[in-house]
């Protein structure tokens, strides 16, 4: 009985890591069978190794993540659209309802209290689009395929 050559990348604990098997220095990831008969630890760096392992890549989830990602942007562009014109329409009635007297000593208290919302909601959004810009670690492949070794022993 032979095993497919399908193998998950893992990650254990800290305090459980063990010799890779190529290099022998202490890694956290482990490569698995899908049956889990069968493991091996490896180093992160032996998985970007083309002639040791080359990702198998699910193309039909990586356009379902794509699509989802573009989603979740539409719909939080729509929001702060949505939020902007809300508060675009409650300052066009606050301002029906004052009085000419009234207006001018707001207006001013508006300006300065907006000067500060404002240095606000753009440190708020500095801070989201960094978060947006980094990249995600479940972005790195999960399924390998090991490859052949060309090595032929004459015996």
């Amino acid at each position: 009985m032979s095993i497919p050559n399908i193998w998950h990348h893992r990650k254990v604990a800290d305090n459980s890591a063990k010799g890779c098997e190529i290099c022998f220095k202490p890694s956290t990831s482990v490569l698995v069978t899908p049956d889990k008969q069968d493991f091996f630890y490896v180093c992160p760096a032996h998985l970007k190794d083309r002639g040791f392992c080359s990702p198998i890549i699910d193309h039909d989830a990586v356009a379902a993540a794509k699509k989802k990602k573009e989603m979740d942007e539409e719909v939080e562009r729509l929001k702060k659209e949505y939020e902007e014109k809300q508060r675009k329409k409650k300052e066009k009635e606050a301002e029906k309802e004052k009085d000419k007297d009234k207006d001018k000593e707001q207006e001013k208290d508006k300006k300065e209290s907006k000067g500060k919302n404002d240095e606000k909601d753009e440190k708020k959004e500095d801070s989201t689009s960094n978060t947006k810009n980094q990249p995600d670690v479940e972005e790195e492949p999960r399924v390998f395929a090991l490859q052949r070794l060309g090595i032929h022993l004459n015996l």
